[in-house]
């Protein structure tokens, strides 16, 4: 049995916070902001995975009022999610991402993130796919305000 998921997030931007996008910590003028460490990337994936596994998404696992996941590293919350679909039999197919940002320009930062991610996730960094672009400067995200993500997953039912 396959099941698919969608997941997006976004995060404001602001000047003077740490940036931590894809699991690693990205030099820039600004950061994302919000009640974890704002990993936009992560957290479209792991609403992705959650919805795959029919496990609603991100804030009914992780809500934003638990005082013990403020500032929480978001590689813990996939790490958390991973079990979680793990116990509903459920395996990783495979990944596609999109991130959507005007500056930092991310490319060179994408390889390490697949391999972060991967990791974290115990799948093979080719069943990770993340792509970057820009909003050509319109709206929010081209006015350097904000920040989005795309995710979809495959899962397969584990097979004995």
């Amino acid at each position: 049995m396959f099941r698919i998921g969608f997941g997006f997030d976004t995060h404001k931007l602001e000047d003077n916070q740490e940036f931590w996008l894809g699991g690693i910590l990205i030099p820039h003028l600004k950061g994302a902001i919000g009640h974890s460490d704002a990993d936009t990337l992560i957290h479209a994936i792991i609403d992705a995975l959650l919805g795959a596994a029919g496990l609603r998404d991100i804030g009914s696992q992780f809500p934003d009022t638990a005082p013990e996941l403020s500032g929480i590293d978001s590689k813990v919350l996939l790490s958390r999610t991973i079990e979680l679909i793990g116990a509903q039999e459920f395996v990783i197919g495979n990944i596609d991402c999109t991130i959507v940002l005007q500056r930092p320009k991310i490319s060179i930062h994408i390889p390490v993130m697949v391999k972060t991610l991967s990791a974290v996730m115990t799948i093979a960094p080719e069943q990770l796919s993340i792509k970057a672009k820009t909003s050509e400067k319109l709206g929010f995200i081209g006015r350097e305000e904000g920040i989005s993500a795309y995710a979809v997953v495959l899962l397969e039912k584990k097979t004995n």
